[in-house]
């Protein structure tokens, strides 16, 4: 399934999210990759910004509430993307999610959207080719080049 083309007219609304990753014993990396709810596609946890929350900090609830990790959210974003967003009402939005990195310490057996999602661990090339969006999958593409415990 791909989107019609986006029209640049139009506003993007912003959205925050994390690239989770963590480290192989063998030294590689990995991303963890959720399903949407409605589409059961792969998307990294992101969502709306949060009113009394920086955007790093919004975006590392996030992660907790749709996927149950936790860890050290970077700072500084490592970049962007562009997507459309299908709304309740059929109406489709454009979205640019501005994306940190988090180092993932722990997984949680419980969190508020468990059961809704499916989460999985991917090498960077294998969760590049899982998502729909090409600018999240050149993200992904570059944390394979990246060190999760390198300060941002």
């Amino acid at each position: 399934m791909t989107a019609g083309p986006i029209e640049s007219s139009r506003e993007a609304r912003p959205q925050v999210g994390v690239l989770p990753m963590r480290r192989t014993p063998e030294g590689g990396t990995e991303i963890l990759l959720v399903t949407s709810r409605e589409t059961r596609r792969w998307i990294i946890p992101k969502g709306w910004p949060m009113k009394g929350r920086k955007p790093f900090e919004a975006a590392a609830r996030e992660a907790y509430e749709e996927a149950g990790i936790v860890g050290r959210v970077g700072k500084r974003p490592i970049g962007f993307y562009l997507y459309e967003k299908r709304l309740k009402s059929r109406d489709a939005v454009l979205c640019q999610v501005t994306v940190f990195p988090l180092e993932v310490r722990k997984q949680l057996k419980k969190f508020p959207e468990r059961g809704q999602r499916e989460a999985r661990w991917f090498s960077p090339s294998e969760a590049a080719e899982m998502v729909i969006e090409a600018g999240l999958a050149g993200l992904i593409r570059a944390a394979g080049n990246r060190d999760p415990k390198k300060k941002r």
